[in-house]
């Protein structure tokens, strides 16, 4: 691990992208789960230390093409599988907020790099709130783009279907900026392409779109008093007393600029976790089979068989929840438990889609606490797999529904940051975008 006060960085670099761009000037910072040509991406894990691609990512080059220097790959849990950044085979990064408390995670470096000031910007991604749950341990604003919106090509997958690139920023319209630039079509990655609506135009959104003059215009005063933000309380009755307040406070302050709550519900998230962990892990277990010590990762005993070579690789180079999800993957697609288990979870996906598409019939945007708790202290976590899945309870039902969401800073508890999440229809970046820049204006 590259040295710095929080133990962001894994790799300390500097590659300069072009002399002008959006992003001249700006420094970002890149998840080593995105691939940097001739600079190394380990993803967190002892399996891929040394590993160094061939080939930038698409969204790394865009960065670079915009103009933006590149500074470093920031810690990660194992291949993005955590949501405190301690699962890294490199060691975990403390919370700049608190050193002794987690940054989150699995994006927990992206976010302590801009919490700390050690880049303007960074990237991560998100599977079940891996962007947003670190920028909101951190107070920081995280993205979580509509599935298809940003390229994929050049990130190590852990779930395909569900993850997506997304920016870590100070402000809303920093990280609307990015997003501008990372996304659009790439013919390299076939979930870009965009199937419009009968009697659509055939453009991809990205191509129509300014995210960052969304994020700078707002609403007016007009525009605020005819918003509708519904609020899932199941979503939000099991967050913790100090994170509820904070929030509910949030929404008392844009109350006070017209802006109109309504509650709405969302029955099905009370199955969302189990669903996500089952589809997540299942992929995961596919995914992760190439990293056999031949085709990448530590090379195992080779003086015994295929098979025990290929064990003591995946033992030697794999931590322990890695293995656990794998397992437990593999186990939900076996032979007679495929369709008790993945068949049901894709079922309780598709039941928490028509839930959200229904509530953002009520409402124009939705609004949870991203977090139900506050950053926990390094340690606290670790020993109970089951609560720290839990915690994603928030964030997992927007990547199941493959929507767009933002968390955005709604204030301190106990002199900590809490987030607020807001989501959008699919491809509805310009209205969360807005909605967020007013969170902000009204937020200390």
């Amino acid at each position: 691990m590259s040295t710095d006060e929080f133990d962001v960085f894994l790799t300390r670099v500097e590659i300069d992208g072009a002399d002008d761009g959006p992003l001249a000037g700006k420094t970002v910072a890149v998840k080593d789960n995105i691939s940097t040509d001739g600079v190394e991406t380990t993803c967190g894990s002892a399996m891929l230390d040394g590993y160094e691609p061939p080939y930038d990512a698409t969204v790394v080059s865009r960065v670079r093409d915009a103009g933006a220097t590149v500074v470093g790959k920031t810690n990660m849990d194992e291949f993005g599988m955590g949501g405190t950044t301690e699962t890294s085979a490199f060691g975990p990064t403390k919370n700049p907020v608190d050193p002794e408390r987690v940054p989150g995670g699995s994006s927990g470096g992206s976010a302590a790099a801009v919490a700390a000031g050690e880049a303007d910007l960074a990237l991560g991604s998100d599977t079940g709130g891996s962007v947003r749950n670190p920028a909101a341990f951190c107070g920081v604003v995280g993205i979580k783009p509509t599935y298809g919106l940003v390229s994929r090509y050049g990130l190590v997958a852990y779930a395909n279907s569900l993850e997506q690139i997304g920016p870590l920023a100070s402000t809303v319209t920093e990280a609307a900026t990015l997003l501008d630039v990372i996304a659009g079509p790439d013919e390299r990655d076939a979930t870009t392409r965009y199937d419009a609506a009968e009697g659509e135009p055939d453009d991809h959104p990205a191509e129509t779109v300014s995210y960052a003059d969304a994020a700078r215009e707002g609403f007016d005063e007009d525009e605020l008093a005819e918003l509708t933000v519904g609020v899932p309380r199941e979503l939000v009755e099991g967050a913790a007393d100090p994170v509820r307040e904070t929030f509910q406070s949030a929404l008392d302050a844009l109350g006070t600029r017209g802006v109109e709550t309504v509650d709405v519900s969302l029955p099905s998230v009370e199955h969302a976790v189990q669903a996500y962990y089952v589809i997540a892990m299942s992929e995961a277990s596919s995914n992760l089979a190439r990293f056999d010590g031949v085709r990448y990762g530590e090379q195992g005993d080779r003086e015994g068989n295929w098979n025990e070579s290929f064990a003591s690789a995946r033992e030697a180079g794999f931590g322990s929840e890695v293995k656990r999800r794998i397992l437990l993957g593999t186990y939900a697609l076996s032979a007679g438990y495929h369709d008790e288990y993945y068949e049901k979870a894709q079922d309780a996906r598709a039941w928490v889609k028509r839930d959200f598409d229904e509530a953002l019939q009520t409402a124009d945007v939705l609004a949870t606490p991203t977090m139900p708790v506050l950053p926990p202290k390094r340690g606290e976590s670790l020993d109970d797999p089951l609560q720290l899945y839990l915690m994603d309870a928030n964030t997992v039902p927007v990547n199941l529904a493959n929507l767009p969401a933002i968390s955005v800073p709604a204030g301190r508890a106990d002199g900590l940051p809490v987030g607020l999440q807001l989501v959008g229809p699919a491809f509805g970046e310009p209205l969360i975008l807005r909605a967020a820049s007013a969170v902000e204006t009204v937020v200390d």
